[in-house]
């Protein structure tokens, strides 16, 4: 016989949430091993003692974190899918009985206590403390790398720089990136874009911080969302935020070494890293702290095969001259700041009649280029054939699965904010939300018996 199931509604129910989350469920096992009360009590200050009691900021992190997690952008969106959701509500402590916050909770008290109080760098590293005291965390072998995302802006949407000042007048946004610049020194670090690229002469009028990249595919206004991660768990030790400008990369990973040896005391061993980051001066500066480089040169010598290379080239150091393989000096001529080296040249008269001038050069005389850092180059290039260079290259592949999570798992292909220290909240909630799965999984694991004892 056919049943039927007729729809009614009964006055009550008698169950618990908790009773309906699976015990393998990641929110599950966040609620088991990681306490979030922290944030309650970092944030103590930044409310008032009098007045009507407000959301409980950890209620706040917690619905944040469960957008990370699911990949729910929209902070419209999280708050329905918490409000349909029995593993959102449990975990964000939102029973049946209590109402929903309103999405616009979120801006308030971002532009608020938030940003004022840095939390979202706080809990991230918190999170990281967590994985070191679980024993999760090597820190002898260390990753960096960087990756391209979206601004939340138009490509239509760039203006020459000399108009800035126009744009400002019906944009609040550009008014407070201008009143910034003039009241800030800019920072040493912080290169300026070359002149005459699309960055010196164009800026987005709807996020004036982000900066036109392209990888593959069209120029847009972007960020670059470095990371700094330990090579045997796979965790984010660093995050960092900067404009997609050219040559941040290098002065991302010098500032994520230097954060995470100051706030965690780890001090690698090896740094592996892409080409990008094979330029003479950071392979120097990592040998000058005992860093070992598992980096690719960025190396021009073989470009030019049907010449002779510099190694072709015997230096004299009691001369300073470089001796062709004819025997003919090349003396010092002078230097090159921008690519950082010395010059040596032979005169025309030198080159001419020499029986191998083709092999050598087709100009009258011949031009050569040492790099002031070459002896740290040449330590990078000795590493190339040892064991620790290659698995340093095998666990690198763990940063590019991380950047893939990022964008596949966590929708975070393109920001939803706009101006840099929101772009950075972004991803220190993105990377926490990563490591914090990595976490719950390795304390859920079950624990190997100790010796001596008996099953």
């Amino acid at each position: 016989m056919m049943g039927e199931q007729p729809r009614s509604e009964p006055l009550f129910y008698y169950f618990r949430l908790e009773d309906q989350i699976p015990e393998h469920h990641v929110l599950k096992r966040l609620e088991r091993y990681v306490d979030f009360s922290f944030v309650r009590e970092r944030l103590k200050g930044a409310y008032s003692p009098l007045g009507r009691p407000s959301i409980d900021p950890e209620i706040l992190l917690r619905l944040l974190l469960v957008g990370y997690l699911y990949g729910i952008t929209s902070e419209r969106r999280l708050m329905e899918e918490v409000r349909m959701h029995l593993a959102y509500r449990w975990f964000t402590r939102l029973g049946f009985e209590q109402a929903i916050p309103d999405h616009s909770t979120f801006s308030k008290n971002r532009h608020g206590r938030f940003r004022e109080s840095g939390i979202f760098l706080e809990v991230f590293e918190e999170i990281v403390r967590r994985c070191m005291d679980a024993g999760l965390v090597e820190g002898q072998r260390v990753s960096v790398d960087g990756t391209v995302v979206r601004a939340n802006a138009s490509s239509q949407s760039g203006v020459e720089r000399k108009q800035l000042a126009e744009v400002a007048q019906v944009s609040r946004t550009v008014r407070e990136y201008l009143k910034e610049v003039a009241e800030q020194n800019p920072v040493a670090e912080d290169r300026p874009p070359a002149p005459g690229s699309v960055a010196a002469q164009i800026v987005s009028s709807t996020d004036p911080d982000a900066y036109w990249a392209g990888k593959g595919g069209p120029t847009v206004p972007s960020y670059l969302d470095h990371y700094l991660i330990d090579n045997a768990s796979g965790v984010i030790l660093g995050v960092e935020a900067s404009r997609a400008r050219r040559g941040q990369e290098t002065l991302a990973a010098r500032r994520l070494l230097q954060q995470v040896r100051e706030r965690f005391g780890i001090h690698p061993e090896s740094l592996g890293a892409d080409t990008g980051y094979g330029s003479g001066e950071f392979l120097a500066w990592l040998l000058e702290r005992q860093i070992q480089p598992h980096i690719p040169v960025i190396d021009r010598r073989h470009q030019t095969h049907r010449h002779y290379t510099r190694d072709a080239f015997h230096y004299d150091p009691s001369e300073d001259v470089y001796r062709c393989p004819q025997g003919q000096a090349l003396r010092y001529h002078g230097k090159n700041r921008t690519v950082q080296g010395d010059i040596y040249r032979t005169t025309e008269s030198q080159c001419r009649g020499c029986p191998v001038k083709k092999q050598c050069t087709r100009a009258p005389g011949r031009r050569l280029f040492v790099h002031w850092h070459e002896a740290a180059r040449q330590k990078a290039r000795d590493l190339v054939q040892s064991p620790e260079y290659a698995r340093s290259r095998r666990e690198r592949n763990k940063i590019e699965a991380l950047f893939s999570e990022l964008k596949l798992r966590l929708g975070l292909r393109r920001v939803r904010l706009r101006r840099l220290w929101n772009v950075a909240e972004q991803f220190y909630l993105a990377a926490t939300a990563q490591n914090l799965k990595r976490l719950v999984k390795f304390l859920a694991q079950p624990q190997p018996p100790m010796a001596g004892c008996s099953t």
